[in-house]
């Protein structure tokens, strides 16, 4: 069975805390800013992983990067593919609807696939 990638609390839960500490933020102003309950910030700060919309609000909050705190497993050939990568930043693009990126990626996806440039999403 080949290894899965997890989830490093201690640096999520110590970015948090940083980010809150250099606003000079109550983890009360926390919970409110970030639209998570303190009993969410009280279990973080018990070691407990948060729920997946606790996370996306937090690193939200924060200006983090969820990928930062997801461990991998060593494996070199586990990198991103480039047209995937490319496709996260086209929906991330607030100025694009969610159909004009879906667009954007089938653009790129075949151009990228046209030059020999690796697989299909």
């Amino acid at each position: 069975m080949s290894e899965r990638a997890t989830f490093d609390h201690d640096s999520f839960f110590s970015a948090i805390d940083k980010t809150r500490a250099s606003e000079s933020k109550t983890w009360r102003q926390v919970a409110l800013e970030a639209g998570v309950s303190q009993s969410t910030l009280t279990r973080l700060a018990q070691g407990k992983r948060p729920d997946v919309d606790s996370l996306a609000a937090l690193v939200s909050w924060a200006r983090l990067n969820a990928n930062d705190f997801v461990l991998a497993p060593d494996d070199p050939d586990a990198e991103t593919p480039t047209v995937a990568r490319i496709a996260t930043f086209l929906r991330a693009d607030k100025s694009l609807s969610p159909e004009a990126a879906r667009a954007l990626e089938t653009v790129i996806e075949a151009t990228y696939a046209a030059v020999g440039g690796g697989k299909k999403l």
